[in-house]
């Protein structure tokens, strides 16, 4: 079935989390994002061309999620740094490693990935696309 409607990309994704300090803190020094404030004090964390508006749960930004839930999202993001960079800083932050490295398929084709857990028990994934 056509549609009117046709979607280019993600433009923000939104996280509810227990602590915002402490994810802005985690996201910044894991993964190299920057925190941003906007609108009346509200922080995201910024990278490429997209963003993750956080809400600290209980007082979240209407409108929101149904059920908006502290540890209820799992993110894939794509790196680009070598995966063995991310391995070594995530060791050296002391950062468990759930999984990996394996292999998955991404948006756009064969990748391979690791997994670990944010503040919020959130399930992250890095990964960096196959070469062929």
């Amino acid at each position: 079935m056509a549609t009117p409607m046709h979607v280019d990309r993600l433009d923000h994704i939104v996280l509810t989390v227990a602590d915002v300090a402490a994810t802005c803190a985690f996201y910044e020094r894991m993964l190299g994002m920057q925190v941003v404030t906007f609108a009346g004090g509200r922080k995201a964390l910024s990278f490429g061309n997209q963003k993750i508006n956080l809400h600290q749960a209980g007082r979240e930004f209407e409108p929101k999620a149904a059920a908006p839930t502290p540890g209820s999202a799992d993110l894939c993001l794509v790196s680009k740094a070598p995966l063995d960079q991310v391995i070594a800083h995530l060791h050296s932050c002391g950062v468990a490693i759930l999984e990996g490295p394996v292999q998955r398929t991404g948006a756009m084709g064969p990748i391979t990935s690791v997994y670990f857990r944010d503040p919020d028990n959130n399930l992250i994934e890095v990964c960096n696309y196959v070469e062929n």
